[in-house]
């Protein structure tokens, strides 16, 4: 069973790094980050509701709580995908999932301002670590970094930060719904969103374009079997492994930018990225015994 639920986690990351692939190849022929983001999450919508189906009864009704949570959890994958994609398109593939993994450092600091957690000296140093990391890998710290560098930096730490938002919002909406609910309550919100934030003749044009069946494989794979799958996976092994194993979407996005779309990297960058990538996997971990 153990090994059932690392299997499925590994399945979900490496779809997710995949996703990030696929999202770049579209870039590259000319589709907007905006119309990528919402195809990635509208095509997995019937998915979420088909799962629901199954948890569905007359005497269920979502309260107005659960679904300004499931709401709120839509505009943060609303976030999290748009700068995601933002940040591939002003800098690299590499650069954007390992900054979007910074997620966990905010979940620190919020859990530390409003009391979820305590301060102490291992949380802060696993901070000032994850923030070191960031410099080198964004070369923050070179004053004539190019305007380009600087959007995708802070795009790719916006996609974190809500991340972060879904995580806390997930959570608050499942004590009261059953997660495929959840989910289907969220994506919802983030295709409405999505709808009034894109370019909707650009939308309606991927129908009739060459590439539909990626936007197609990206909603499935990057979304709807994804997340799915991960959900099962979670059920079936313990948080820390599942972040261990959850590691395998990042590496796989990164190999794909460096070996599919020529991205480089410098020793330096190289050395911010494992630092990013050990020290939460280590507060992981930690967080988790």
């Amino acid at each position: 069973m153990r090994y059932t639920g690392i299997a499925l986690v590994m399945i979900a990351a490496l779809f997710w790094g995949i996703s990030g692939g696929i999202s770049a190849f579209l870039m590259n022929q000319g589709h907007s980050p905006l119309v990528i983001a919402f195809y990635r999450g509208f095509i997995s919508i019937p998915l979420f509701f088909v799962w629901a189906l199954f948890y569905m009864k007359g005497t269920i009704r979502p309260s107005g709580r659960s679904l300004l949570w499931s709401f709120l959890a839509g505009f943060g994958v609303v976030g999290n995908f748009t700068f995601y994609m933002l940040s591939i398109e002003a800098s690299s593939l590499p650069i954007a999932i390992t900054l979007m993994y910074t997620a966990p450092v905010f979940v620190l600091l919020i859990s530390l301002v409003v009391g979820i957690e305590r301060s102490n000296v291992f949380k802060w140093a696993s901070v000032a670590l994850v923030v070191l990391g960031i410099a080198l890998l964004t070369g923050a710290y070179d004053m004539d970094s190019s305007p380009t560098n600087l959007l995708g930096v802070s795009a790719g730490l916006l996609s974190g930060l809500s991340y972060t938002l879904f995580i806390f919002s997930f959570r608050n909406a499942s004590r009261q719904m059953h997660t495929s609910i959840v989910l289907m309550f969220a994506f919802l919100a983030f295709s409405l969103i999505m709808f009034i934030l894109m370019d909707a003749n650009e939308a309606f044009e991927v129908l009739s374009s060459r590439v539909v069946g990626w936007f197609l494989l990206l909603g499935i794979l990057g979304s709807g079997l994804s997340f799915t799958i991960y959900l099962f996976g979670l059920r079936r092994t313990v948080p820390s492994t599942a972040a261990v194993v959850a590691m395998v979407e990042p590496i796989t996005a990164s190999l794909i930018g460096l070996t599919v779309f020529g991205d480089r990297l410098s020793l330096i960058q190289f050395t911010g990225m494992a630092m990013i990538l050990l020290t939460i996997t280590h507060y992981s971990f930690k967080q988790a015994s």
